[in-house]
């Protein structure tokens, strides 16, 4: 054993960094047992045993500033293939364990920026906790500085640190652009401390993974930036994207309501209309609301609603018009709830 041994046990015990002094303590009876003091390498192994016994696991833990996150049942994550390999990417990143361990997630909302943050927990078995900005910021000043001290304290001192994700949701709430002439100085502050313990956590704690999202990544204070290893774009769908994810929904959602008939080509037209389509957290409430809100009695009066929301009320459109959208005359009668003669002899007078 050396001098740097000891000093790191004492090291981690002040920072209670559990997992770093007991794979010092670990380390330490390796040492002692290939020198043939196997007795005492047996007696630092059996300590390290019992304690694991009373160290609290990462899923008990939660503060005022750190809350859990549920991820279990979650729903499949509709994203762009560019993404989808970008999250793999940020996935194998973590599973390395080199120190690659702070990400930006930035796009518009409804992305599915936060979702992916879940799934990426999940899928790397580790326990998701959110800082809660309603209690990190203060009225007082100088107040919230304190604040964000103290919560990246407890996240250094976290049981578990390699079993942890820490999720900065919509982190742009306190850190933006300190040079911006509508900041306030207070929050300039703000991010001054958010750099300075950004740095701080890649010194005394890589294992923890920490992934914050942000709605307004152009107001981004660019040093901020630069303490992210990765930056992930989620702004980087197609309208054929967003088609395919609006089809899941619709298949998802449409099993649990009575007396409506699912009509994807007419879907999908209505769907092709529009120049840009929704982001889909917007386009997924969009559905479901066109489906629940529908008249029970009308079997596609859903198609109907929505047309309404994505393109122009249905009520001011004539079925002209929507004959030269591409509608056929079924398809018309589907949307006006009209008879086909009737819908044919409009578009015949029309002409």
């Amino acid at each position: 054993m050396k001098k740097q041994n000891v000093l790191n046990l004492i090291r981690y015990h002040v920072e209670r960094n559990e997992s770093a002094f007991r794979n010092e303590a670990i380390s330490i009876a390796r040492d002692f047992d290939s020198v043939g003091d196997n007795q005492l390498a047996e007696y630092i192994m059996s300590l390290v045993a019992q304690a694991n016994q009373y160290i609290p696991q990462a899923s008990d833990f939660e503060s005022e500033y750190l809350k859990q996150i549920d991820i279990k049942n979650l729903e499949p994550l509709n994203l762009p293939i560019a993404v989808t390999e970008d999250i793999k990417g940020v996935i194998n990143a973590i599973n390395h364990n080199v120190g690659i361990n702070k990400f930006l997630f930035e796009g518009k909302p409804g992305t599915g920026k936060t979702e992916a943050v879940k799934q990426i927990a999940r899928l790397s078995s580790r326990t998701l906790f959110c800082v809660n900005f309603d209690n990190l910021i203060d009225s007082k000043l100088g107040q919230t500085n304190k604040n964000i001290s103290t919560v990246f304290q407890e996240i250094n001192s976290l049981p578990y640190p390699g079993k942890i994700i820490i999720l900065f949701d919509e982190i742009d709430v306190i850190a933006l652009d300190r040079i911006n002439s509508n900041d306030v100085r207070e929050m300039g502050r703000v991010t001054s401390t958010i750099l300075r313990e950004l740095d701080r956590l890649s010194d005394l704690n890589n294992e923890i993974v920490l992934i914050a999202t942000t709605n307004l990544y152009d107001n981004f204070d660019k040093a901020l930036i630069r303490r992210f290893d990765a930056t992930i774009n989620f702004n980087r769908y197609s309208k054929e994207d967003l088609i395919e994810i609006a089809e899941s929904y619709l298949n998802s959602f449409i099993k649990v309501f009575k007396g409506i008939s699912k009509d994807i080509r007419l879907f999908k037209k209505i769907l092709n209309i529009p120049n840009k389509l929704p982001y889909p957290g917007e386009l997924k409430n969009l559905i479901k609301t066109s489906l629940a809100f529908s008249d029970v009695d009308y079997e596609f009066d859903y198609l109907r609603r929505l047309y309404s929301r994505l393109i122009k009320n249905l009520d001011d459109v004539d079925v002209n018009q929507l004959s030269t959208q591409g509608f056929t005359v079924r398809e018309i009668e589907k949307l006006k709830g009209e008879s086909k003669s009737s819908v044919a002899r409009k578009i015949s007078k029309e002409d």
